[in-house]
């Protein structure tokens, strides 16, 4: 039986010239990175005497500052925004040269914009007129965060600190390159091949053929595993070589560190400690105690203390359970001959062999039943159902790889957002999954609406041997998740950049879409819109859809307990005093003796590779998954009650929070569609730990 299809929207060559105009579309087929440097070069400098003409104006309206400094804002974006997606996805030495070339370019301006005086007083005599009453409710929350940013950024300060700012900045952003480099790079050089399949007994059929695959990309007969997630999670979890399961956990767990067998040129151990420290320094000049104070004053934490308490809490909670969890499973263990302790290698593989004994399934019986295309449909589907919306791939777009699709988004007939999707791990490509914005919803200077485009990657293993590529289930939630980031930023219904799709969301309330729609993964009604076999059609069968389901809370205080553990030691991390040396090992060592409940080896760097908190946006705002996932779980609970496919609620929700972007304030946002504050314990009872409250 055929796999179910979407929709595929396709253009004659000209429509399809007129859309990448219309959306201002980068153009990747021909895309040459060595020019962006000097068009960035020309663009700031002509940006800055464009910005020094408009504050010259003795008085401005809101429509003759604000407007104008979107437009220059997106320019920008559109010369940088692309080459900053390829150092992501594509990271050729091209495109990783310009990019170095343009990050001081753009850091230097940045900082001038963010600490320009003239500009502020003018925002400020905006904010203070009689015209800002007049402007609508979302212009003025504009208005408050530039104002607020501004102050962030020391706009107060002498000339003197002005100076420190940017450098700190320029250090900040430096530093955050190499690490991301570093790690993409200690990921890209390891690899292990075997001449034959003997030492990888036990791993799946589709994992022996993704590293054969592998090898013969290489030119090489045999089987190749390398350091991306989904190759290492198959060894670590299903080989039955315990040499080989420690040499692999070993490689990954000490990439761009002084351990492990990595080149030492990649090491992060001094650039992690340099971040911290300038981060420390920056939040000090601007009048913050610490990093995580400056941290969460654009979040809705009140305090770097309400979060850190939070997670303690949480933990408090969860630790007996957790410790009860990893008691059973070391009792498991040893009826199965296994090792006494159990090392950190052995955890995800006597795990998965508790779990099939405890509910008889195996993620790997799973696979076949989620092959790409049809979780990608039954997704699409869901959300049409949720949103009233209809999801098409639109072909003939220029793209970075071949296996990137673009699609568009509708409304009864009406183009309301477009989207790239790449799924499948590769090299030159950094690990992990996320969502990044490539147009930003506005309205432009001829009053038409510029559209919001998204990019969404992930890192799946790539399909093989003629057959689609087999999700996890892990892997369908991720694609859930990162749709719900995707659908914050396409389904907004806000029109001023400065607060549209997750612009101005506060970060600890930016992770409630994408956890929210993780929950469509796991409710049998939507399960079965998509979970058929992608050789037969045949739905998952109901037996293996409730063990399934029966094993979803399955070591979730154990799960619980590692998210703690990382937003823990990101909390503690950024809330030392700029004047104390920087030891980021003693850091996470006392964490994990309150924490945890695995112990892992002394060698272990997890932390070198920790690039949410080094090189991404979640520095002391790791803590964001867990508070999100309070708001998810309390969102949900109404779902659950009104029906998951209830339109009215549905609709409520995209119109009352998912649309309205940074336009009001998170919490405000909530209760307008919860009609309360959020429940704590919905968090407990989503995770099955209903024991710990």
């Amino acid at each position: 039986m055929a796999l179910y299809t979407r929709n595929t929207q396709i253009y004659a060559e000209s429509d399809l010239m007129s859309l990448m105009q219309t959306l201002q579309l980068p153009n990747f087929a021909d895309f040459e990175a060595n020019n962006i440097p000097t068009q960035l070069t020309e663009l700031i400098a002509n940006s800055k005497q464009q910005i020094e003409q408009l504050v010259s104006e003795p008085s401005l309206s809101y429509a003759d500052l604000v407007l104008p400094l979107e437009q220059i804002d997106d320019a920008i974006g559109q010369v940088f925004g692309p080459l900053a997606h390829l150092h992501s996805v594509a990271n050729t030495d091209s495109v990783r040269q310009a990019y170095d070339l343009c990050l001081p370019k753009l850091t230097e301006y940045s900082t001038w914009l963010s600490q320009n005086q003239d500009l502020y007083k003018a925002l400020e005599r905006i904010q203070q007129s009689d015209e800002f009453n007049q402007l609508t409710a979302v212009q003025q929350q504009d208005i408050n965060l530039q104002m607020r940013d501004f102050r962030l950024a020391g706009v107060a300060l002498g000339a003197e600190d002005k100076q420190q700012y940017a450098e700190l900045k320029q250090q900040l952003a430096q530093l955050s390159t190499q690490f991301s480099n570093n790690v993409m790079d200690a990921t890209d050089s390891w690899s292990k091949h075997f001449d034959d399949s003997k030492h990888l007994l036990g791993l799946p059929e589709s994992s022996l053929a993704q590293a054969k695959q592998l090898a013969a990309s290489k030119g090489q007969s045999g089987y190749l595993l390398n350091l991306d997630f989904a190759c290492y999670h198959a060894v670590v979890t299903f080989a039955d070589d315990r040499e080989l399961r420690q040499t692999i956990y070993t490689a990954f767990n000490t990439r761009a560190s002084d351990q492990g067998p990595h080149d030492q040129q990649y090491d992060n151990t001094e650039i992690m400690a340099q971040l911290v420290r300038r981060r420390q320094q920056l939040a000090q000049l601007v009048g913050y105690d610490n990093y995580a104070e400056y941290s969460v004053a654009s979040k809705m934490a009140d305090s770097g203390k309400e979060a850190h308490d939070f997670l303690q809490d949480l933990a408090q909670q969860c630790k007996p359970l957790g410790q009860e969890e990893m008691a059973q499973l070391q009792a498991f263990a040893n009826q199965q001959g296994g090792p006494q302790p159990l090392q950190a290698w052995d955890i995800a593989y006597y795990s998965e062999k508790l779990r099939q004994a405890r509910f008889d399934l195996s993620q790997e019986e799973l696979k076949p039943y989620f092959a790409l295309p049809q979780v990608q449909a039954g997704l699409f589907a869901i959300v049409e159902r949720l949103f009233g919306i209809q999801v098409e791939q639109v072909d003939g777009v220029p793209v970075w790889h071949k296996d990137v699709g673009f699609y568009r988004i509708s409304q009864q007939g009406k183009p309301i957002g477009y989207f790239y999707l790449d799924v499948f791990a590769r090299q030159q490509k950094r690990g992990g999954a996320w969502m990044n914005d490539c147009r930003t919803r506005q309205k432009l200077a001829n009053q038409q609406t510029q559209l919001p485009v998204a990019y969404l990657v992930c890192n799946f293993a790539p399909a093989s041997d003629g057959q689609p590529a087999l999700l996890t289930h892990n892997d369908v939630v991720t694609l859930f998740h990162e749709f719900g980031h995707g659908l914050h930023h396409m389904l907004t219904q806000i029109d001023v950049a400065g607060v549209a799709g997750i612009n101005g969301v506060a970060w600890d309330a930016v992770e409630l879409p994408s956890q929210l729609l993780e929950n469509w993964a796991w409710q049998k009604e939507s399960l079965l819109m998509f979970a058929k076999h992608y050789q037969t059609g045949e739905p998952l069968p109901a037996a293996m859809l409730q063990k399934m389901l029966a094993a979803k809370h399955f070591q979730s205080a154990m799960f619980m307990l590692r998210q703690l553990e990382f937003g823990l030691f990101d909390l503690r991390l950024h809330s030392q005093d700029a004047a104390q040396s920087v030891d980021v090992q003693a850091v996470l060592d006392q964490v994990r003796e309150e924490v945890a409940v695995i112990t892992p080896p002394d060698w272990n760097r997890f932390q070198h590779g920790f690039s949410h908190i080094f090189a991404g946006g979640y520095a002391a705002g790791y803590y964001s998954y867990m508070w999100a996932d309070v708001l998810a779980a309390d969102v949900f609970e109404r779902f659950m009650a009104d029906g998951i496919f209830n339109p009215q609620t549905g609709q409520q929700y995209w119109h009352k929070l998912l649309g309205r972007g940074g336009s009001a304030d998170a919490m405000t946002l909530f209760m307008d569609f919860m009609g309360r504050k959020p429940d704590v314990a919905a968090l407990i009872r989503s995770k099955g730990l209903g024991e710990a409250a």
